[in-house]
């Protein structure tokens, strides 16, 4: 069965954690595609030429999940050489028979605008950044103003720009528990594929 879910949103909102539960509860693959531009921020040197050359071990680095990968990612990932060079990996991974979760902030819009399943994950800054200063510490004034930083740029950057498909399902997850996002989420999938039973 081809079945892409794309869930779209931006920083903390809880895509990733709410990606993951879907794709195991249902079968499928998942790919946290924010790790492929983290990786290529993460390399340094020519973010083009380290694009091109992105190899499935690069996204298994420790240092991924950290603060400055995510304003790597954020800043390689407006570069449109960068992202036609990801786009057709997304593109082959989100197609493969046996369904795929795909997590990111254009999926829906640009990578997989024909997926069986959109949604878009968002919560408040303040709540969003809270989650992220619990994960990476340091002063939660700065990261809030980090959250606040990235989401302008990624909403604002002339290629593929974060914003929900007009056919997304909304998942605000400000004062929503996790077990509940997932819930809303697998109701969408699952409502989906019966429909197409």
């Amino acid at each position: 069965m081809i079945f892409t879910v794309a869930i779209d949103g931006p920083a903390a909102a809880g895509k990733g954690t709410i990606s993951r539960a879907v794709a195991e509860r249902f079968g499928f693959r998942h790919l946290d595609t924010g790790l492929l531009y983290r990786a290529v921020g993460a390399k340094g040197g020519d973010p083009v030429a380290a694009a091109q050359a992105l190899v499935p071990d690069d996204l298994v680095r420790d240092d991924l999940r950290s603060l400055a990968a995510g304003e790597a990612a954020s800043r390689v990932a407006v570069i449109p050489e960068v992202r036609a060079a990801l786009v057709e990996f997304q593109r082959r991974f989100a197609r493969m028979d046996g369904g795929a979760v795909l997590d990111g902030r254009d999926i829906g819009t640009v990578i997989c605008p024909e997926a069986e399943v959109k949604l878009f994950v968002t919560a408040s800054p303040q709540v969003r950044a809270h989650r992220r200063w619990r994960e990476v510490g340091g002063d939660e004034a700065d990261v809030l103003a980090q959250v606040i930083a990235r989401d302008a740029r990624d909403a604002d950057r002339a290629t593929a720009p974060m914003v929900a498909a007009p056919d997304a399902v909304l998942l605000d997850t400000t004062e929503m528990s996790i077990s509940a996002a997932v819930e809303r989420a697998a109701s969408a999938i699952r409502s989906t594929i019966e429909g197409r039973a």
